[in-house]
């Protein structure tokens, strides 16, 4: 299954206001904090406004930008929680076989080697602790996986389909491995 050419890619939010003359912070979302401004225009989720970035730089954890058109610290400030996407299609394939965007493993189904039906993905999660993934199934529960080789072992794009194998006693202390078990 091939990315959804219509999606929108979160690549950052704004933030608060920086200095007078229409600077902002920025927070960047991917892997290098200024990779938000190499796609052209960014814009609103609806597509409804567009900013172009005219610089940019890195400031601890946080990007300083300068947007054209905001001149002034008003303008700046009513951009606030303003979050900037780009269409999925601007972005580059991954290089590696086992990078994906997260986008385009949201609203894949999941399964277990045997066939069991764990749900659909709704999130791709990281506290601190390593990657996970959020999973509903039909009953709209929600199960979060570690998301490694060991308990996702295969993503299969091209048919559009994860394969999740939970770690062994996952489903203990009740929980249903299947909607049939415990109903």
């Amino acid at each position: 299954m091939a990315p959804d050419a219509g999606k929108r890619i979160l690549m950052a939010q704004i933030g608060a206001a920086h200095g007078i003359k229409g600077e902002v912070r920025v927070k960047p979302f991917g892997d290098d904090p200024l990779s938000f401004t190499d796609y052209g225009k960014l814009e609103t989720e609806d597509g409804s406004r567009k900013f172009k970035v005219k610089r940019a730089r890195l400031q601890k954890n946080v990007v300083i930008t300068k947007f054209e058109g905001v001149n002034d610290r008003n303008e700046a400030e009513a951009l606030n929680g303003v979050k900037l996407y780009i269409p999925r299609e601007r972005l580059p394939a991954p290089e590696d076989a086992d990078e994906f965007y997260h986008s385009d493993l949201i609203g894949l189904p999941t399964q277990g080697r045997d066939g069991t039906d764990y749900g659909t993905v709704i999130a791709l999660l990281n506290f601190g602790a390593g990657d996970l993934i959020e999973v509903r199934d039909r009953s709209g529960k929600t199960v979060i996986f570690p998301f490694d080789r060991q308990t996702v072992p295969e993503i299969d794009l091209e048919n559009g389909l994860i394969y999740i194998e939970p770690p062994l006693g996952f489903f203990e202390d009740g929980e249903p491995e299947d909607e049939t078990a415990g109903n």
